[in-house]
């Protein structure tokens, strides 16, 4: 692998297994047969793009994949496929993996500036030209070398042009595994060149899994709402349940007075408790799970109901304001003005509480609104 140790790590959870180390892959069943049925057929691509949104495995299966090639070897019409993705007790490239010391697996992600000290916000030219020479190398045994980028919809025009140019003249025995979270801001030429594995978001007992084996086990009660909340995404529902994710979007819920009207002293309530040194991460929790229930507002008017609640509080306020495409557009309409709105107050150090305010004083007269043309 072409990083170090002590380099810090953008697609993993603080606290919690990065995806190298996820010993097993829940709810992704038919992606991951989909890539052994063409293993298994000799029909092995040298360019897959795994596509779904973020957190929900993309990383883990490519790690999985990755594991099972490098340990396999060459691979050929008459070769056969293993039955399962699964590493076997024991497995040393499994082992080299989890300790980034495996020499036929490069990672292409986000590093660090060396001139500012932190993390680029994008994969550059650089880091594609350091795959690029591992490239230019010849496994040791003639196996196969595989090159994860996660996440490939993070590499700037530069960098993307140059991986356009490995995936049109790829080496023998290669496989790049791209996960994508948004697909199609990718260049054509790009997704034109790779097959595809679609992974889907997480139902509640395969979410509740996933999280137990992350060490942090949910209740029965919470697993539904969680997984609603957090979209299908392990990732998304590690970082809801170290913030009391669940019970702070009822508290939200509750907020919006079952579609009556924003309760005021609650909303004070609120903003101040996103006030004051050691708030930050409940502002962020808050900002993010406010744009969160806006959309399911959106997307539940849209669809004509057809969006599960997260419980009695939520179903109510759907029945009330989030029934029709017109509603559906408000809500839109407000989520597009929130997020610009929290985004221009960190830009500017804006007091956390009162852009709490400002929010749900805004989704307030969305409500009022939305009651008229129900």
């Amino acid at each position: 692998m072409n990083d170090t140790p002590d380099q810090p790590e953008p697609d993993r959870v603080p606290g919690h297994p990065h995806p190298r180390e996820t010993q097993r892959l829940f709810g992704q069943e038919t992606a991951e047969q989909g890539f052994l049925a063409a293993w298994g057929e000799g029909r092995l691509h040298h360019a897959w793009l795994l596509r779904g949104p973020r957190g929900i495995g993309k990383a883990t299966l490519a790690y999985r994949i990755a594991r099972a090639l490098i340990a396999d070897g060459p691979v050929g019409p008459d070769a056969g496929a293993p039955a399962t993705l699964d590493a076997p007790d024991g497995c040393p490239v499994a082992a080299r993996i989890r300790a980034r010391s495996e020499p036929c697996l490069a990672l292409l992600r986000r590093t660090v500036n060396e001139k500012s000290g932190k993390l680029r916000s994008q994969i550059v030219v650089d880091d594609v030209r350091a795959v690029r020479r591992f490239l230019s190398l010849t496994a040791a045994d003639g196996g196969w070398r595989v090159v994860i980028v996660d996440a490939a919809d993070e590499m700037n025009r530069s960098a993307a042009n140059a991986l356009l140019k490995v995936l049109e003249e790829p080496p023998a025995r290669t496989a790049l595994l791209l996960v994508a979270h948004s697909p199609a801001s990718l260049l054509a030429t790009i997704r034109s060149r790779c097959r595809t594995l679609d992974l889907r978001p997480l139902g509640p007992a395969d979410l509740s899994a996933a999280l137990a084996q992350a060490g942090a086990p949910v209740a029965t009660e919470e697993a539904g709402p969680l997984a609603l909340i957090a979209g299908g995404s392990v990732g998304e529902a590690l970082r809801l349940s170290a913030g009391g994710g669940v019970a702070l979007y009822g508290r939200l819920v509750a907020l919006l007075g079952g579609g009556k009207g924003v309760e005021r002293s609650a909303m004070m309530d609120l903003a101040d408790s996103v006030t004051g040194r050691g708030a930050e991460a409940v502002y962020e929790l808050v900002a993010r799970l406010t744009l969160t229930l806006i959309g399911r507002l959106a997307r539940h008017a849209a669809t004509g109901s057809n969006q599960a609640a997260t419980g009695p509080g939520e179903a109510a306020l759907m029945a009330a304001v989030a029934r029709n495409r017109v509603q559906a557009a408000l809500w839109a309409e407000a989520a597009g003005r929130v997020a610009a709105a929290t985004s221009q107050a960190r830009a500017v150090n804006l007091d956390p509480g009162q852009t709490i305010i400002d929010t749900f004083l805004d989704l307030d007269a969305t409500l009022a609104r939305a009651r008229g043309v129900a």
